[in-house]
């Protein structure tokens, strides 16, 4: 069975830098017109390659899985032992790995064996899953996550949250629109953005309220089953999407998805605006809060509060730090 990666860092201030450091990489450029996600330059080349091993698996497609397996970290470890940037568990690696750059090595830790060696697991996944009903692609990731026989005993993507999340997360990420026809969030759209959270303070929590429009009536129910069908407000995404909607930019509705749609921050270049996102990996994403500087946020946090300004150190698994990306899509 696979096991997505958590990435574990310290809180406070300081976090939110060493978050990016993690998610960012170094040397980073865009993998292709058709990812606007930056990835390390060095892995570009191992991921096109890889990414052609069947129709299955595209480049796009491997490099957001890496992302949110590792963040592109070779040295990266689960606290369920997986190992490396795809985040293999050892008995998996033991079945799948492979020697890719042929210096008689199978090395978990080495991206010249891993990447290719997780495509090739991949493809191999596909095949295993291929008489599943539902969409071919959503299956083979589910599969990675959670193994292909959950994914044939439910005749699809499992109940788990955790691998329902690690499969839109990674699709949405593979889908995002290209960088080239938008930009990043500029200082005078994020300064519009925090002023209109500011104006939300007080605006009670409602689990999925809120949309582009403002505070809204929410949905039935949070994993502790508080519901938002008779609460006004904002949960955690919808305060965010209101904000920058006012600022022009299109988010989508959910954190986990707004990660995916926002570019990580360089180390050093955290700004207010920039969205800062918590879970205990990239592929479980949970809140995610508007960064106004000093080592706060403002945020959404729960059912029962309000929005309000939060010390960054609010929750324990601070994760990303991303700035969001304006397209040329509207809202649906």
């Amino acid at each position: 069975m696979r096991a997505s990666a958590a990435v574990t860092i310290g809180v406070g201030a300081t976090a939110a830098v060493v978050a990016a450091a993690l998610v960012q990489g170094a040397g980073d450029s865009p993998l292709s017109t058709a990812l606007s996600l930056a990835v390390p330059t060095r892995y570009r080349s191992l991921i096109e390659g890889a990414g052609n091993t069947c129709p299955e698996v595209t480049p796009n497609l491997l490099a957001a899985l890496l992302t949110q397996e590792s963040g592109f970290n070779p040295k990266a470890t689960s606290p369920v032992g997986a190992q490396g940037i795809a985040q293999f568990m050892p008995s998996t690696w033991e079945k799948h790995g492979v020697d890719g750059n042929g210096d008689g090595k199978r090395d978990v830790w080495d991206p010249e064996d891993a990447i290719p060696a997780a495509a090739g697991y991949l493809c191999g996944i596909a095949k295993d899953v291929r008489d599943v009903p539902g969409d071919k692609q959503g299956n083979m990731l589910a599969a990675y996550n959670a193994g292909s026989e959950a994914v044939r005993k439910y005749g699809g993507v499992p109940p788990y949250k955790e691998t329902q999340n690690y499969v839109r997360s990674i699709q949405a990420l593979a889908n995002k629109p290209t960088t080239r026809g938008g930009k990043a969030a500029t200082t005078v759209q994020a300064s519009t953005a925090i002023n209109a959270a500011t104006k939300m303070i007080g605006t009670p929590y409602s689990w999925g309220g809120g949309n582009a429009s403002g505070p809204s009536t929410g949905v039935c129910c949070s994993p502790r089953g508080r519901s938002g069908e008779s609460i006004t407000g904002f949960d955690c995404s919808g305060l965010t999407l209101y904000a920058y909607a006012k600022a022009g930019i299109t988010l989508p509705r959910t954190a986990a998805q707004q990660y995916a749609a926002s570019e990580p921050v360089k180390p050093g270049q955290v700004r207010p605006g920039d969205l800062v996102f918590y879970g205990s990996s990239l592929s479980s994403i949970h809140h995610v809060g508007i960064y106004i500087g000093g080592g706060w946020i403002l945020d959404a946090p729960r059912p029962g509060a309000q929005v309000r300004y939060d010390p960054m150190d609010t929750m324990p698994d601070l994760i990303a730090v991303a700035r969001p990306f304006s397209h040329h899509s509207q809202e649906t």
